[in-house]
């Protein structure tokens, strides 16, 4: 297996861009509540630090969160044990743990051998190796990275390398959105139109009671247009659409259209 240099330069870029969004927040805008139900930009660090902490071989917290609450799944009870264990600390501390452990895995990613990226492990979506993973860490870096900026007003990094990955992985979805959650008709096509800053056109046609990616689309029984952004935030369940949103422009069946959409979040 070769060395998956993009997914390594997308990750550490992302990295290199909340380095220069971090370093200057006060204590104020560490403690701003993101869309994540129960995160502050803090936590949402303090996730990203674990998980790190976690690849690099380092053993988790002891601590255990007494609430709960927004917990769904082992991976989110994981998740809030690490994070209630850096509540206490100041955004600072949590910064300079990052600061320590991105930069000790950048090293290992930059200089490990083909072995490194070769072994297998469980990932969220199954079986794989190492490599396979990085797919993942990619889009949950830069994932957070847009949640710290939306909590905090300060956008950017939208257009990146990225940004297309995650892009590209949740389109992966858009069939079972379009076919088993918005229930399309046998026989129809689907168009998403996402526009800047990533800019992307997809079809999604329906036959035989399944839905596939397409081509072409010559009659959509319906278009959807949305910005990236907002395509991204109603996909990890960050935000809603609603009737009369008016960021998402409908063509088309608006009933259909409004079942695509009320099901576009496929964030575990």
């Amino acid at each position: 297996m070769t060395r998956p240099t993009a997914l390594i330069d997308m990750l550490t870029d992302v990295w290199a861009s909340l380095d220069s969004l971090l370093a200057t927040l006060t204590e104020s805008q560490w403690k701003t509540m993101t869309e994540c139900p129960g995160w502050t930009v803090q936590d949402t660090l303090s996730h990203l630090v674990s998980s790190e902490k976690g690849l690099h071989g380092e053993p988790p917290t002891t601590h255990r969160a007494s609430n709960l609450t927004h917990v769904k799944n082992p991976i989110g009870e994981f998740n809030e044990h690490e994070i209630d264990a850096r509540r206490a600390q100041s955004g600072a501390a949590v910064f300079a743990e990052w600061k320590d452990i991105s930069a000790k895995r950048r090293e290992t990613l930059t200089t490990a051998g083909d072995d490194y990226f070769a072994r297998e492990m469980m990932t969220p979506t199954g079986p794989g190796t190492f490599a396979d993973f990085l797919h993942i860490r990619v889009m949950d870096a830069w994932v957070h990275d847009q949640d710290i900026r939306r909590a905090l007003q300060l956008p950017g990094n939208d257009s990146c390398a990225a940004a297309e990955h995650s892009i590209g992985r949740f389109v992966r979805s858009l069939p079972m959105v379009v076919g088993k959650r918005g229930k399309a008709p046998d026989g129809s096509t689907v168009t998403v139109h996402i526009t800047g800053p990533v800019a992307k056109t997809f079809h999604v046609a329906t036959h035989g009671g399944k839905a596939a990616h397409v081509d072409s689309a010559t009659n959509p029984a319906c278009t959807i247009s949305l910005d990236s952004n907002t395509y991204v935030a109603l996909c990890c369940g960050r935000q809603f659409w609603h009737p009369g949103d008016k960021r998402v422009a409908i063509d088309g069946d608006r009933e259909l259209a409004a079942r695509i959409l009320g099901g576009f979040n496929v964030m575990i």
